[in-house]
């Protein structure tokens, strides 16, 4: 009977004495900068740690770091369809930060995942609305699109997306040969159409010359000599006829038929 009792004394000892060792280990956790800490007890959530040091006792603690810096997340060339049926390659690049840890750790089994799938599913719904032509002129407001579809599912996970922007859309190889030649047609049609306009712009002048001199005979005459003066000074020689309208001058001032037959 007293070796039943020892023995029970003994157990309680060793039971009391254990839990006051477990109590008394000490434990020191350090956290960098931009991260936190979940901190878990035998696979028990205990509380989350911010940056630095922290010391905590008894035992089975464990730690999970949690970044909370700006990152990136790449989604490369999905196939697409657009709303006129044609198959497009498109990549997005998102901007995210954690928000709340213990949502990403606990409410889902991979909150990357989960954010990869949403951007893959946001994309196919707005390029599927959209006509091939408009995504080439809409790539900014296709961004703002994909954000407002993507971030009410992030923030499920504890993610707060920051930025969607298109980084590539890739066209099949017929397609970049009817976009080149439709631009190649618009660069050729707008050069003809400078070139008609300076050639009106030309003819509007001349016919104004033209006014000009017919109404001033005398314009026209000095318009001649001015010719004639600078064939000279280069040392050519000028053949001309008399054209209608000539009047001579003498002395400034318009001379009869007679003197002009002398002359």
């Amino acid at each position: 009977m007293k070796v039943e009792i020892l023995f029970i004394i003994g157990l309680a000892l060793a039971f009391v004495f254990g839990a006051c060792i477990r109590k008394k280990v000490r434990r020191a956790f350090i956290v960098p900068e931009g991260y936190a800490g979940l901190l878990y007890q035998y696979g028990q959530f205990v509380e989350t740690l911010g940056a630095g040091r922290h010391i905590r006792w008894g035992l089975n603690f464990t730690l999970e770091p949690v970044d909370f810096r700006k990152a990136f997340l790449n989604v490369p060339g999905q196939e697409v369809l657009t709303a006129d049926t044609v198959g497009l390659k498109v990549s997005l690049s998102l901007a995210y930060q954690m928000t709340d840890p213990i949502k990403a750790a606990h409410d889902t089994q991979n909150w990357q995942t989960d954010l990869y799938n949403s951007a893959q599913l946001a994309l196919r719904s707005v390029i599927g609305g959209l006509a091939t032509e408009a995504l080439l002129d809409q790539r900014l407001e296709i961004g703002a699109q994909l954000l407002a579809r993507v971030q009410p599912d992030a923030a499920k996970v504890g993610i707060h997306v920051l930025a969607v922007e298109v980084k590539d859309v890739m066209f099949p190889a017929e397609l970049k040969r009817a976009f080149a030649e439709v631009l190649k047609a618009k660069q050729e049609g707008q050069a003809a159409l400078e070139r008609a306009r300076g050639e009106s712009a030309a003819l509007r002048n001349l016919a104004n010359a033209a006014r000009v001199l017919d109404g001033n005979p005398a314009l026209m005459n000095l318009r001649l000599l001015q010719s004639m003066d600078a064939a000279h000074n280069a040392g050519s020689t000028l053949m001309f006829g008399m054209p209608n309208g000539f009047v001579p001058l003498k002395a400034g001032k318009p001379i009869s038929e007679k003197e002009a037959g002398e002359t």
